[in-house]
This record gives C-alpha cells, structure tokens and sequence, in this order.
C-alpha cells in the first residue's frame, strides 16, 4: 500500500470559506502551500508563507486567468507516481505536489441570476480546476485531493494524528468525492449548453444570439441529455417489497419543506413506501394556504380537510375513511400541536406525521408512541418548475412539474345555473385534491373536506361509484356535496350517477365531444358546472 506524507499542498478555491484557517493549520504542520490568484493574494494578506504558482513555474499568468495552472510543473508534480517516475520530475525540475485542494468557478450559482449572460456563463467553466482535481484524483495513489471546505477539518485530524500522513482509505474517499463533483460539474455545463443548443435563435449572421432573452428562454427546454446526480442519503431496509434491494438519494440543495430536506424527529428508519407516501402527501398538503391534514394511503389521499387549526383539520381529514386512515401518512402544512398529537395517536395506528414544525409538547405527547416516524420540514417553499421524471424500461419520461392552478377567472360555467359561492369554494378545493388521487380520479367534497374518494380505477364512473361507497361506510353525507374529476366525462352517465346520491356542483376540465350531451345531464339535474381547461392526470 502506498503511502502520502504530505509536505507540499496546492490551495486555488472559488469558495473561500474556512481555507484561510486551513492553510494556517498547513502551514502549522510545516507543510509548504502554493497558490494561485485571489486564493493566493487572500493567504498572503492573512500572513501565510505561500508561493505563487506563477512564481513556481516561470509562466504568468495570462488570458485574464484563463490559463495559470496548465504547466507541467503543476501536472507533472500532481501525476508523478512516486518511486517510478522520480527521474521525470528530477530532470525537469519539478517538485511533488501531495495535497491538491481546489473548489471550481460556481457555475450553477451564475447560470441562476437572471441577468447571467451567456457569455458571463462560458466565463464560468473552470477548465484548469477541473483538470487538477482529476489529475490528483487519478493519482490518489500518492495524492490527496480535497474539493469541498467540509472535509478540511477531516483532513486535518488525519494529518495531525498520522505525523503529516494521509491513508489509503481516505485518499480514496476523497478521490470518489473529487470525481463526483466534477461529474456533476461537468453534468450542469452539459445540460445548460444542451438548452442553448436546443434552443437558441440564430442572428442574422448566423451564429447563435446571445442575449439574456435567448438564455430565459432556453432555461425552459429540454437539454438534449439528462445530466442527474443525486446523493445516497441511506440505503433503506428494503424496497416496496421485502426482496427488493432499495435507497434513497437526495438532490445536492433539495428544496425547503419536502421529504428529501425533512429532519426526522423520532421514530423507526423510514421505509420505501414511508418516503413514498410521505412525499405525496406533502405534495398534496402544500396546495392551501390555510391550514390544513391531509392522510395519505398507498400514495393517495384518503381524507383531505382545510380547518380553523390543525386538530379540526385532522379530525374531517380522518373521518372521510377512518378505515383506510389506519397506517397511513398524516402530513401537516402549519405546525403541529399537542390536542392534535394526542388526537392522532389516541385514535390510530399512523406510520409517519410530517409537519413544518413541532410543538414541545406534542414532541412529548408523540414520544409516548416511540415507533412513529416524526418529520420536521421546516417552511414550505413555494412550487418549483422542477422537472418530473418517470423511468421506463430502457428509457426516462421527463415532464414540467404539474404546478398549474386555477382561480375563479379561470372558470366558465357551462350551465343554467351558476354555482354558489359556497359551492365555488368547495369546487376549487376538491378540484385541488383531485390533483394527488391516481387516474381515474373522483372527489367529493363539502365545506372544505373530502367526503369520498375514488382513486385509480379503469373507470370514471367506478370512481365515483366508490367514492359513493367511501363516503356511505364512513357515515358522512354525499346528498349537497360538490365533484371534481380530474379528466373531463366521456358519457353522460358520470353525471347521471352523480345526481343520483346528490352532488349539487361539478368542476372538470371538459373537452369531450359529447360536452354537450354532459352538460344537458348537468341541466337535467339543476346541478352546476364548470369546466377548468385543464386536465391533471396522475399515474
């Protein structure tokens, strides 16, 4: 096994953070730095002994920055492999090169400003950085390579408890680390050109224009490639079955308020189907503004309620399907408190409760059922236009995230009689629930709650059958309620049936050829309808 005395580091960061105490920490440890540009000028300021890399190899820098660390005396330094290639760097003069410590020009935080330039993005591709962090990676034989500020203090510990040594094992580590971060480099600068390729206008010239309206606009289009990199946040139990191998990774900054970026409280490790289920209940619950529960079962809501506080909230959510409720997920979008945390694990068997935030005593009220996983997600961000991917074999199905809503102005009532103002409020609600029930999807709703569901059936008219069915075996009163149904009605008969246990109100994106013959249905009945313009499947 080989091994790294380190004597000699190479500092150039973009990031900054903490490098002036690690170079002190280096240069504590008697280890000689060399540096480049505003690196090297921020050592220097802080009274560190560091060699400027131009000094080192006799070559200015030049191009504005664009070339001072591509020279042999750096690369061969960094590639040598010791004992072997000893004579190479003795006749050129060149000196080993032991630690390698680089982060890149932030492209993705360039590429994020709105008035980031494409030319302003270009001058964002690091070219040298890149070139030592796999260079040092490549030669983690003899090498050490450190690309993120976190992992300093790891180093130094390892210096310092090793006389100047760095193990194979953590050479290797960081070398793994060196990789994936220029993978995911090089990942963001190919989808972002992708973009532009795929998109941006020609001038008159010829060439691709380049101003800030061309870059928004390609900031929208498919790349021609999928760059993705994701880190493994742990390796679960098993996947949806128990003979499945399963993990869950995250994104590199996932978003505020979701599973990926959630802090688990208490409870048991979660599962496949936890993180799943989890996932889309917040999704679901994150659609009001006002407080609301929503429960989750088997990916759907089973009970959905906007409340004057979370415990009356909870209660309508539940009471929808008490009997699908049991080990489900109850996501929160206001912070939970101890009546409704007692309430819920007096009442049920519940597998996750997922909130923004905990009270104190409801920490303590839930620590009496230790086995309940409590998620914490802190504030919801708002909805991204992220994208949506959904794997097939041999192949990924990419798609806009489904963030589209709908207000009053966007309604046309297609009937004799215009909905009330109750019935508007409760249209609207349900027609937001019906976003996260699975194709076929039908929701009957009344003053703010669910009052059945029917989910993923083959048939529209089951779906509402079954919400029928849900809302019968829960006790809860369909006769006044109001419909939503996530695709428009083929037939009449939806309508029909609909009538039949007394649903007052309908909204559906519409668009069939035989609108006509629903909306006679509709007029039939004396039940009003509106149509949205807007479909949301979910499969």
């Amino acid at each position: 096994m080989t091994t790294c005395v380190v004597k000699r580091a190479l500092l150039s960061v973009s990031d900054k953070a903490g490098i002036v105490e690690f170079a002190q920490a280096l240069q504590g440890l008697g280890v000689e730095i060399l540096s480049t540009g505003g690196t090297y000028r921020l050592l220097r300021d802080a009274q560190i002994e560091v060699l400027e890399v131009a000094s080192y190899t006799g070559f200015p820098e030049m191009m504005d920055g664009r070339v001072k660390t591509l020279h042999p005396k750096i690369h061969g330094g960094i590639l040598a492999r010791r004992g072997q290639d000893d004579a190479a760097l003795a006749s050129h003069d060149i000196v080993p090169i032991d630690l390698v410590v680089v982060n890149l020009y932030p492209f993705e935080n360039t590429i994020a400003q709105d008035d980031c330039t494409f030319e302003a993005a270009i001058e964002n591709i690091d070219i040298g950085g890149p070139t030592m962090v796999r260079a040092a990676a490549k030669n983690h034989a003899y090498v050490g390579i450190v690309t993120q500020p976190d992992d300093y203090q790891r180093v130094l510990n390892a210096l310092k408890g090793s006389g100047g040594m760095l193990s194979y094992k953590l050479r290797r580590d960081l070398a793994t680390r060196a990789f994936e971060h220029t993978a995911a480099y090089d990942g963001a600068i190919a989808t972002y050109l992708g973009r532009q390729t795929a998109e941006r206008p020609t001038g008159s010239n010829g060439e691709t224009a380049g101003d800030n309206a061309s870059i928004q606009a390609a900031a929208t289009t498919f790349s021609r490639t999928i760059n993705l990199q994701m880190l493994k946040a742990q390796d679960l139990r098993y996947g949806e079955n128990p003979h499945q191998r399963a993990a869950f990774y995250r994104e590199h900054n996932p978003e505020a308020g979701t599973i990926a970026s959630a802090q688990q409280l208490q409870g048991k490790e979660l599962s496949f189907n936890n993180i799943a289920d989890t996932d889309a209940a917040l999704q679901c619950v994150r659609q009001f503004s006002e407080t609301a529960c929503v429960i989750v079962k088997h990916a759907n809501p089973c009970g959905v309620a906007v409340g004057s506080d979370c415990l009356s909230a909870y209660n309508d959510a539940y009471s929808t399907d008490p009997e699908s409720a049991f080990g489900g997920i109850i996501a929160f979008n206001q912070r939970l408190d101890e009546p409704t945390a007692r309430a819920i694990i007096e009442r049920q068997f519940v597998e996750v409760v997922v909130a923004p935030g905990v009270d104190d005593d409801a920490k303590a009220a839930l620590a009496t059922k230790p086995n309940v996983r409590v998620l914490v997600t802190g504030p919801t961000a708002e909805d991204s236009a992220a994208w949506d991917y959904k794997r097939v074999a041999g192949g990924l199905l990419v798609q806009d995230a489904d963030i589209a809503t709908v207000d009053n102005s966007d309604l046309k009532v297609v009937t004799t009689r215009q909905p009330t103002d109750t019935e508007l409020t409760d249209l609207r609600f349900a027609w937001r629930v019906a976003k996260f029930v699975k194709s076929n999807a039908i929701v009957y709703a009344g003053n703010r709650r669910t009052i059945g569901v029917g989910a993923g059936q083959m048939s529209r008219v089951n779906s509402a059958r079954i919400a029928a069915i849900k809302a019968e075996h829960a006790g809860l009163e369909v006769a006044g309620s109001v419909m939503a149904s996530d695709a428009f009605f083929p037939f009449r008969d939806g309508i029909d049936n609909a009538a039949a246990v007394g649903i007052r109100a309908v909204i559906q994106p519409g668009g069939s050829m035989r609108d006509d013959e629903t909306i006679t249905a509709a007029n039939e009945h004396d039940m009003a309808m509106v149509f949205t313009g807007m479909r949301h499947f979910r499969h």
